[in-house]
């Protein structure tokens, strides 16, 4: 198996920046891409993170590589992800400029009212409705590293032979249909808006990105051409040798394993290669990829291999919620990766014209595990279709079913709530709303809950005003609702947290944004990860205004240094 080698990287040789370290570094100028100071951005996105776990580990580590990162950057303490808080929107945000009302990306697994469900050859008038399943799903096989695609060899050892083209290895008979000819609608033709790496690209440079499933390929963009390499090892296949059933998020030492790869993937693409470090094409103007490690530290209850080591945040001597063994260690993980790739810059001589940005795609909640409740919302959503049922007994279902043949409903809850009703007049978004919030029982672990779980709701029409989008949008759900601090919905008791939602745990997340001509400064001010897309626009020196998303959303440039 691949292994990456573990190794203390320090300030000045993470980065090569000993001089910087003094107190004659400057800050980057205002028009640091104008000058042509910066020819590359790494862009790295620690999934789960937060702003608070930043801050402790530095301080708890003040000689390493997110540190180093800190020291040389741009901080943006009061950075937000968009809302729903989930990993597709988050990751869309940072490379368009745009939330869900203007890129048409609420969540993975959706559901859009114009298209046609999978498998429809004659898209006829009215639409129906019909599920998108833009995670692992779509894979030609998703129990499988690599997607689907054969011929690599034995995996995990081979995944770096994967291709750089993962839009080959989705099953077509899994997406949605519509548009001219009622043909499958692949994710970089869903996503409405255009991407960084697009114009990066049109501007005559090259374009990398790692991510967790194929159908990242939706950041390709409407071109469908805007990556030249993207890796996308499948982060829920099953793991070879592991037991049946356990994928990669199963347990945090393989997520370490999994993440090492794409680590190893950027470090080739630093050196001046393809991802698998065979082919000479050049180092990417727009590289990088997002870490899962602290995020399943995060989630998950117990880590076995690491020796039964209980995952999230413990309490302190004084009393704060900290990262506890096991999401100290997915932490330190992540700062030794990010020390090889600042190593790998430094001897390429890269290390002065790379900007470096560091966020996440969501936080995760509740980082107090006394709040968490863990709710049985399958239950709930049964007893909403089966009151509908006898007091409407002569309207339709109210929820969009997963299957038009013999699905009853259609929802995405992880600690937030999304529902798409099948009748979406406001008389069924009320009916929903009223019955939901009058909802009481009893949570897996045996805590008391009342409406739900839920502390927010919206129905109807004030969903789409919640969101800002047009009236009438087919994308936009029918209910959202905000759950109580320490809801999780699932079924079992594994989890001890989740994204999705809009929490301030969901959504606080680090923005650090480094190079070597920058001297640390903070910025409290609220900012938000869509201002990352035209940050990266201006280091290159190309124009944030060719964004679709920061046009429409008047979408600010990060202000650098001082």
């Amino acid at each position: 198996m691949l292994r990456l080698p573990v190794r203390a990287i320090s300030v000045a040789c993470a980065l090569g920046l000993a001089g910087a370290l003094s107190a004659v570094a400057t800050s980057v100028p205002a028009n640091a891409g104008e000058d042509s100071s910066i020819r590359h951005v790494l862009l790295l996105s620690v999934d789960g993170m937060h702003q608070s776990d930043l801050d402790w580990y530095v301080q708890k580590h003040p000689g390493s590589a997110l540190a180093s990162l800190v020291g040389h950057g741009t901080s943006f303490t009061n950075a937000q992800t968009p809302v729903p808080s989930d990993s597709f929107p988050g990751m869309v945000a940072q490379v368009t400029g745009g939330n869900p009302k203007t890129t048409g990306i609420y969540y993975d697994d959706s559901v859009n009212h114009a298209l046609w469900p999978s498998g429809t050859t004659a898209c006829t008038a009215p639409a129906p409705g019909a599920e998108v399943t833009y995670f692992e799903f779509l894979d030609k096989d998703p129990s499988s590293l690599a997607a689907g695609q054969t011929g690599l060899g034995p995996l995990p050892d081979n995944i770096l032979k994967m291709t750089g083209n993962p839009q080959t290895l989705l099953d077509t008979t899994k997406m949605p249909a519509g548009g001219p000819g009622c043909q499958p609608i692949y994710p970089h033709q869903y996503i409405k808006v255009n991407t960084v790496f697009e114009v990066i690209k049109q501007a005559g440079m090259r374009t990398a990105w790692s991510d967790k499933h194929a159908a990242y390929d939706v950041l390709n963009g409407p071109s469908g051409t805007g990556i030249d390499d993207l890796f996308t090892p499948e982060i829920n296949s099953q793991v070879p040798g592991a037991p049946a059933g356990k994928d990669w998020t199963s347990d945090n030492a393989y997520t370490r394993q999994y993440d090492g790869y794409k680590v190893q993937a950027v470090i080739n693409e630093i050196n001046g290669r393809d991802h698998s470090g065979v082919d000479h094409v050049g180092t990417p103007a727009i590289l990088g990829m997002n870490f899962q490690s602290v995020s399943t530290g995060q989630k998950l209850a117990l880590s076995k291999i690491d020796g039964n080591l209980a995952g999230g945040y413990v309490l302190d001597s004084s009393g704060h919620q900290v990262p506890g063994t096991l999401l100290s260690i997915a932490l330190d993980f992540v700062n030794t990766s990010v020390g090889q790739m600042l190593s790998a810059l430094h001897a390429r001589h890269l290390d002065k014209s790379t900007a470096v940005i560091l966020s996440a795609k969501h936080g995760q909640s509740p980082v107090d595990i006394t709040q968490l409740k863990r709710i049985d919302d399958g239950a709930i959503l049964d007893a909403l279709n089966a009151a509908w049922a006898a007091q409407q007994p002569s309207r339709p279902q109210p929820l969009v079913p997963t299957n038009p043949v013999s699905g009853n409903f259609w929802s995405i809850n992880d600690d937030g709530m999304l529902i798409w009703l099948k009748d979406r007049s406001q008389f069924a978004a009320d009916f929903a709303k009223k019955f939901l919030l009058a909802q009481t029982g009893t949570s897996n672990e045996g805590k008391a809950y009342s409406a739900s779980g839920l502390s927010k709701l919206y129905a109807g029409d004030a969903v789409g005003e919640f969101f800002g989008s047009k009236d009438g949008d087919p994308r936009v759900p029918d209910i959202f609702g905000i759950a109580q601090q320490g809801v999780v919905y699932t079924g079992g008791v594994k989890k001890i947290a989740e994204h999705g939602g809009a929490h301030t745990e969901d959504r606080h997340v680090p923005l650090v944004v480094a190079t070597a001509a920058t001297e640390r400064s903070a910025s409290d001010g609220s900012v938000e990860t869509t201002q990352i897309a035209p940050t990266i626009l201006h280091l290159l020196g190309l124009d944030p205004q060719s964004l679709q998303a920061v046009r429409a959303e008047h979408t600010r440039t990060l202000a650098l240094g001082d």
